[in-house]
Parts: C-alpha cells; sequence; structure tokens
C-alpha cells in the first residue's frame, strides 16, 4: 500500500484513485488533463499550434527593426496598453472575445456566409448556446470562436448571427484551423479576423494567467489606421491606406526589455512578461493598443486597469519580413 501511495502523490493522483485499478485511473487522469466542455473552459495547459508556430515563437531576442520609432510615433506614443477584456461589460454584455470548449460529437450545422470565397464551408460544431462577442444583441464584430476538444480543431466566425430558421447560422466569414499543424490561410484570403489570422490562440485567457501563472504566446492587438498591406504570418489586409509609415497587419511588437513589471499585480505581470517573452500580432483595426482577451466573471478589473500604465513608448516594434503590398 506504501508503494501505491508513493506512486499516487508522485503523479498527482490521490492514492484512493491509486487503488481504483488502472481503467479508472486512467479515466481520472483524462478528467484532470483534457479540457472540459464549456464557455471559456480552462484548456489545462493544451498547447495551441506546435511549438514552432509563429503564435509560439519567443521573440524576446529578434533585433529591433529599423522603422519602429516612426511606426510607434504614428500609432500613438503617449497612448496607453489598453485591455479590451475583463469581468464586466457594457450594459452587462461580456468584455472580450469569448471562446467555447466542445467535444468531438458536437452536431455539426450549416454556416451561410457573405464571404464565401474566402471562408472555410460548414457546416461547424456550433451548439445553440455559443457565446457571441458583445452578446445576442451586438452590433460590433459578433465573434464566434468554437474549439473541438477532441478533434483538435478551432472554428472561428466572424459577423454570426443565427438563422432564422433556427438552425445554423449566417455568418460574414468563417475559418477552421488544425490545432496541430503550422498550416495557414491562402495568401490574400481573409479568416474570421481582418489579417487573416485565428483569433484564439491570441487571447488572454483567465485559465492561463490564473492557473498556469504564464502564457506561452503572442497575443492580439488591434490599431486605428493600418497600412494596405501585410507580413507574415498575416495573410490579409484590411486597409486601402498605402502610406508606409502605418504599420501592416501581421506586425509584431514587444514591451522593452528594461520596463520595469515589479509593482504590477500578479494577474498584470503574467501578461506583461508575454509580452516581454512573445510580443503581440497586429490582426485587425480598432482602438490603438487594444489588447485581445476573454471574458471572465473572475477577472480582477482593478488589476487589469493598471495595465494602462504601459504606454506606446514602451514597446518596439521587432524586425519585419518583406511586406506584401
Amino acid at each position: 500500500m506504501e508503494k501505491k501511495q508513493a506512486i499516487g502523490v508522485k503523479s498527482g493522483l490521490s492514492a484512493a484513485a491509486v487503488v481504483l485499478g488502472a481503467s479508472a485511473t486512467a479515466r481520472l487522469i483524462r478528467r484532470n488533463t483534457e479540457p472540459a466542455p464549456g464557455v471559456g473552459a480552462s484548456l489545462k495547459g493544451l498547447p495551441v499550434f506546435p511549438p514552432d508556430n509563429p503564435w509560439n515563437r519567443r521573440i524576446d531576442g529578434e533585433p529591433v527593426d529599423s522603422h519602429s520609432d516612426l511606426l510607434i510615433a504614428r500609432i500613438g506614443p503617449d497612448l496607453s496598453l489598453h485591455p479590451d477584456f475583463g469581468a464586466g461589460g457594457w450594459r452587462g454584455d461580456p468584455n472580450g472575445i469569448p471562446y467555447m470548449v466542445v467535444p468531438g460529437n458536437t452536431p455539426l450545422v450549416p454556416i451561410t456566409f457573405d464571404y464565401t470565397e474566402e471562408s472555410d464551408p460548414g457546416p461547424y460544431p456550433i451548439p445553440p448556446n455559443a457565446p457571441i462577442e458583445g452578446g445576442a444583441n451586438a452590433t460590433g464584430d459578433r465573434h464566434i470562436l468554437v474549439i473541438d476538444r477532441d478533434h483538435g480543431k478551432l472554428y472561428e466566425l466572424f459577423d454570426a448571427h443565427p438563422d432564422p430558421s433556427g438552425w445554423g447560422y449566417r455568418a460574414g466569414s468563417g475559418a477552421v484551423f488544425d490545432l496541430k499543424s503550422n498550416r495557414v490561410r491562402p495568401a490574400g484570403w481573409t479568416s474570421a479576423d481582418a489579417a487573416g489570422l485565428p483569433i484564439f490562440p491570441g487571447l488572454v485567457r483567465y485559465d492561463e494567467v490564473m492557473e498556469q501563472r504564464k502564457i506561452h504566446h503572442a497575443l492580439r492587438f488591434t490599431v486605428k489606421n493600418t497600412r494596405r498591406a501585410y507580413v507574415p504570418p498575416a495573410r490579409h489586409r484590411a486597409s486601402r491606406n498605402t502610406d508606409w509609415s502605418l504599420p501592416p497587419m501581421g506586425m509584431r511588437v514587444r514591451l522593452k526589455a528594461n520596463f520595469d513589471i515589479s509593482g504590477f499585480p500578479p494577474s498584470a505581470r503574467v501578461i506583461l512578461q508575454a509580452l516581454k517573452t512573445y510580443g503581440m500580432i497586429l490582426a485587425d483595426n480598432g482602438g490603438n493598443w487594444f489588447v485581445s482577451g476573454a471574458p471572465d466573471r473572475r477577472w480582477n478589473d482593478g488589476e487589469l486597469e493598471t495595465l494602462k500604465r504601459v504606454t506606446g513608448k514602451n514597446f518596439e516594434i521587432i524586425r519585419m519580413p518583406p511586406v506584401v503590398e
């Protein structure tokens, strides 16, 4: 019995679980390590995309782009970093981009797209209770993000509306990503995001910040004015402005290494460290320096507000690959 208890302690399981037998223990391990279905569910450290995917690549040692100062100046060096997520929201609606984890047997429903030629066709495994960004009556981007836990697939919709028939959705555009692959969308294609990128891997999530206490990927952010161009990993542009001093989609910035984060509260430090190590990728037009995250009632909005002490001049742009005009 002592040997079994030692094994249980080492694996993180209770002694009672060990004596249940191999099959019961295996089920318990799965329950403890795989994401449970639900809105805003913890991924329990499950990686999103392979380790060498651009979202997961460290950039703290990358050189600074020669146009960094000019581009930062155009975005706003004195404007604050803005956490575009939290516990509360306008008129009670969620503040942030929600997501949902579903099992592999979730029924597939038809999707009708406005931009059919650049959307991955349905059906998608989107349940009737899937949360819509901004709430059911939102007039904004109305994203829906769903992760199929068992098949490792990510489904994302832009401007999603339940079909009047009660079965399926109508959306502006949609994209499906294999979370085990580095495959990107065809050049020039949009996704559910303006830059043709997946949205989910760039979100600040409660489970990473408060459970894992570390973010292992780049974050997603927006600026008001972008250039009619993009750089990898982006695949799409969303502007008619050809001014070369404006940032292209896919541009990646990082928090400067000498920026002192020691005086920030714990949750903010996790986010700021990620911005030093992995940076953030420009993915859409929106508020300047708005960093995206998933809503969760457990967020401490007071702690998140301290992120506004960071301003544009505290960032630098890493060297960009050739710009696609």
